[in-house]
């Protein structure tokens, strides 16, 4: 039985009524798509606060071209690299589209089985598959909307692949969840070039109907649900002259990362519901990253939330559920959990929250590869204990090529996290964050998008969790001295009478030399590093 503060004060020279009377549970709350509801219910599950990192499959048809993100909008844009690159490669968008693109998607070469023991030994408990992105393309069996995996492209049930793969190795689930910004993020494709030889012509959106499927791969489907149709005051008119005036009317209109319904559209926002709603029914996630500030779509994804919430407590006989939103404020945060995408916290937050990077571009980009841009496993384990210790989870994507495989650098950089893991594990998974993160100089880009500002980790920045009594301080780097200083144990500090009786590397078995003086706490560090940064389990009374 498990000892409580409730049972400590029942017990005595004699037991009370109430200790003595049959425990009782509450029924489970039943969720209401409101704030009020949803921030004064929700609780964060114990899995989500242990798991720590997560990898995530970003990856769909705008894979296919291996030229970065946001290829869908972009190849509508003259003047732009993306442009210049399909019209190379593909064609003019007039006559080859985005809607080819999906064409060509085959996913030959995807091998998931082996993707999901890489990601498992790099150290993720749970692995999030796209389910759609703003291309509007569902890679999923989608009860709603034809334009799906199953039905076009590879003709595989992507998801649905991920989550039976992910689920057998005893990891969680989830889906990202981006098409609610489709109906303007594709008004691009409804444009035409405003200079050249092609000058006026409108591209395949703003011709195409179902009947022009007839004998093709596409046959009976039609574009303008793929497209979402053109929207009120986003399509470009006629007669704009210049590259950079369409470009400043796009910029203008569609390029507002807006959370609106569409206004001549009102089942969009009707249908995206079902669409949601219909993935969690069939594949039962425990983690939906929605890629939205606060909610999409005026709200309607507060009723997805609730709907999600609710039905994890019927599969689970609690909520299990665990949904993202971005730039979210102290209200929503606990009713959601709150996302930076790319970058950081300055601060420990009360809220357990997540940030979500990429190694690379979100979108597989080849010239990256090429000039080995990718971040290196270090870095990553210094973005994840930095998260960490501020009571943060990492969402880490690894870039698919389009036909399924990813390449070797990317790999090695598993590997590498997955060596950094087998000694330090201990000091990430199922712990809690100290009442301090940690110290050292360096800025970490706090804020959403902000990531480009950080600067690089030293070996004066220390992280600190906390699990079964132990502090673990994880240094974001070996110190060239060979001797690591604590300053949060100096003298005249809220730490400096803690009575510490072992200190040890991770990853060496006997324990180290210390000395505490009014500087803090001098570690002497082995010649030996078994891992890419050094981390540290302190040991004694009064710590945590």
């Amino acid at each position: 039985m498990t000892t409580t503060r409730r049972n400590l004060l029942a017990s005595g020279s004699a037991l009370t009524a109430a200790a003595l009377a049959p425990a009782t549970h509450a029924k489970p709350v039943k969720f209401k798509p409101t704030w009020e509801s949803l921030s004064q219910n929700y609780q964060t599950p114990e899995w989500f606060k242990d798991a720590k990192l997560g990898i995530w499959a970003h990856w769909g048809p705008q894979c296919v071209p291996e030229a970065g993100d946001w290829y869908g909008r972009q190849m509508y844009m003259q003047g732009n690299f993306y442009y210049d690159h399909h019209v190379k490669h593909y064609g003019h968008p007039s006559k080859t589209g985005f809607l080819d693109i999906i064409g060509q998607w085959k996913a030959d070469k995807w091998q998931p089985e082996i993707l999901t023991k890489l990601y498992k030994a790099a150290g993720a408990k749970y692995i999030v598959a796209m389910a759609n992105h703003h291309d509007n393309l569902d890679l999923f069996d989608s009860k709603y909307h034809q334009w799906n995996s199953v039905r076009v492209g590879p003709k595989k049930d992507i998801v649905g692949t991920w989550e039976k793969l992910v689920k057998a190795e005893g990891l969680r689930f989830g889906v990202s969840n981006h098409s609610a910004h489709a109906w303007h993020w594709w008004q691009t494709a409804y444009g035409y070039d405003a200079e050249g030889p092609l000058k006026g012509v409108r591209y395949d959106a703003y011709r195409l109907t179902k009947k022009d499927g007839k004998g093709t791969w596409w046959d009976g489907l039609d574009p303008q649900e793929l497209y979402t149709g053109r929207a009120e005051g986003m399509v470009p008119p006629d007669g704009i002259t210049s590259i950079t005036d369409m470009q400043a009317f796009n910029d203008k209109t569609s390029g507002e990362w807006t959370e609106a319904q569409p206004k001549n559209n009102p089942y969009y926002a009707k249908q995206w519901l079902a669409r949601q709603n219909d993935l969690m029914d069939k594949y039962r996630p425990d983690f939906v990253y929605m890629d939205n500030y606060v909610t999409p779509l005026a709200g309607v994804g507060l009723e997805a939330t609730a709907y999600f919430y609710n039905q994890s407590t019927k599969w689970h006989g609690k909520n299990e559920a665990v949904v993202t939103g971005n730039k979210l404020d102290a209200t929503q945060a606990k009713a959601l959990t709150n996302n930076v995408e790319r970058g950081a916290s300055a601060y420990l937050r009360p809220e357990y929250w997540q940030t979500c990077t990429c190694i690379g571009n979100w979108h597989y980009d080849r010239a990256l590869y090429e000039r080995d841009g990718y971040k290196s496993a270090k870095q990553v384990i210094q973005l994840l204990t930095d998260a960490v210790s501020k009571n943060g989870n990492l969402l880490l994507s690894i870039p698919i090529r389009g036909n399924g495989e990813i390449d070797e650098k990317e790999v090695a950089i598993l590997e590498d996290m997955a060596a950094w893991m087998a000694v330090n594990n201990e000091a990430i998974f199922g712990t809690r964050a100290w009442h301090t993160f940690g110290e050292g100089p360096t800025e970490v880009g706090a804020g959403h998008q902000n990531e480009a500002a950080a600067k690089p980790f030293t070996a004066q920045d220390i992280r600190f969790t906390t699990k079964d009594g132990a502090l673990y301080a994880l240094a974001q780097d070996w110190p060239e001295s060979g001797q690591m200083l604590i300053t949060t144990f100096a003298k005249n500090t809220l730490n400096a009478k803690a009575r510490i009786e072992t200190v040890e590397l991770l990853g060496i078995a006997q324990p180290l030399e210390f000395e505490l003086s009014p500087d803090g706490l001098n570690v002497k560090l082995p010649a030996q590093r078994p891992a890419a940064t050094p981390v540290l389990k302190i040991t004694g009374q009064t710590l945590v």
